[in-house]
């Protein structure tokens, strides 16, 4: 009995500290990218409709990635922080039809 519950509590941290992991990275990413918008971009915070971070099942930090839309605009960016900590808009949608910045922008 005391082995499973071991065994229980240690997948338990296992859990919650991969679960922390992920909802740090990601917290970091979006403020980041928040950020870049502010200051590098000059867009004012009241244009932002929506920011939103998600998994794009890409090599490295391409992986982490954070969904933009702006006010009167009808593409949604897609933005990621390389190793370097610099914010890259790595694509732009409209329509369905998607555009890739392989280099940034």
């Amino acid at each position: 009995m005391k082995k499973g519950r071991l065994v229980l509590i240690a997948l338990l941290i296992l859990v919650l500290g991969a679960f922390g992991a992920y909802k740090f990275k990601m917290y970091t990413v979006e403020k980041a990218v928040l950020n870049h918008l502010l200051t590098e971009e000059n867009i004012p915070e009241d244009r932002i409709v929506q920011l939103e971070g998600f998994i794009a099942n890409l090599p490295g930090e391409r992986n982490w990635m954070v969904m933009v839309k702006l006010k009167e605009e009808e593409k949604t960016y897609s933005f990621f922080k390389d190793e370097n900590d610099q914010v890259i808009l790595e694509s732009s949608v409209i329509n369905g039809y998607v555009e890739v910045y392989p280099d940034g922008m």
